[in-house]
């Protein structure tokens, strides 16, 4: 699999995986908080028919190195930054999954100018109310959270995925947890995604103004899908997103969890297509 060591300043010498397919405008897939590049392997091939499709793994996370360092959207946003410039890319067409959705919000704050277009699935934004659930909050005291993850099996980690889902399908389930699981859930690993999980909410208090001021100037190029039985991130959330920003084609999906691009990925890939290809209404 493809892999980028980014070359100078802060995150000299950071390697990143990714995934990358066809040719064309460039789109990059950013997972959520514990994903990785290959749970977009239902979206990759439809898109690349359309452009050059990179899916990353954010630092800390899949087969990306996983340094000991806070991390933050900003950190995150940093190195997405440098991976793009690493592989000549310019603008782009962001999709952001959960607290991907976050990442890619952060980007577009600190680089305007290089986003044509951001599609937030089930994304938790800043900038909009948003309360985690007793899990995440749990899992963010410190020390508890350490606790837990140094208790994590594979049995544990399906039964957390199952709730993610509105009909877990046992084969999804199956490949989420063995996927790089050991990487995922070493020391390493484990103390990335409890330090994203703490830092992240600044971005909902502090920052609020700032992201809601660089979506606003996306205008219409912004797409939100969300899944009505989303227990991840609410639908309520989803919708103070689309109000506060006058969003008018937001896509509601009936009998779908919080993994739109996988439990309904006919219907996802279409309106990404659609979304990410049509002419620029700015």
């Amino acid at each position: 699999m493809p892999e980028v060591q980014l070359r100078g300043g802060e995150l000299d010498g950071l390697r990143l995986h990714h995934v990358e397919s066809g040719q064309g405008p460039a789109i990059l897939l950013i997972h959520g908080l514990g994903g990785f590049a290959e749970s977009w392997r239902h979206n990759i091939p439809v898109l690349a028919r359309h452009g050059r499709v990179l899916a990353l793994d954010l630092p800390g996370f899949g087969r990306s190195a996983k340094p000991r360092r806070p991390y933050t959207t900003a950190f995150l946003a940093q190195a997405v930054d440098a991976f793009l410039r690493a592989l000549g890319v310019g603008s782009v067409r962001l999709v952001g999954h959960s607290l991907g959705g976050a990442v890619a919000a952060r980007y577009a704050v600190e680089h305007p100018g290089q986003v044509e277009r951001l599609a937030l699935i089930a994304a938790a934004v800043p900038g909009f109310d948003l309360r985690p659930s007793w899990v995440y909050r749990t899992l963010s005291i410190p020390g508890i959270g350490e606790l837990l993850g140094g208790l994590l099996t594979r049995g544990l980690c399906a039964k957390g995925l199952e709730r993610c889902f509105d009909r877990p399908d046992p084969e999804e389930i199956r490949f989420f947890v063995d996927h790089e699981f050991e990487a995922r859930t070493s020391a390493e690993g484990r103390a990335a995604y409890l330090s994203l999980l703490r830092t992240v909410r600044e971005d909902f208090t502090t920052g609020a103004a700032d992201y809601r001021a660089a979506l606003g100037r996306l205008g219409q190029n912004v797409l939100v899908v969300h899944g009505r039985r989303d227990r991840v991130v609410p639908m309520t959330h989803a919708r103070r997103v689309v109000e506060g920003l006058g969003l008018s084609e937001p896509r509601w999906l009936d009998r779908c969890g919080h993994f739109p691009q996988i439990e309904r990925a006919v219907d996802v890939n279409a309106c990404l297509t659609d979304f990410l290809f049509a002419r620029a209404s700015r």
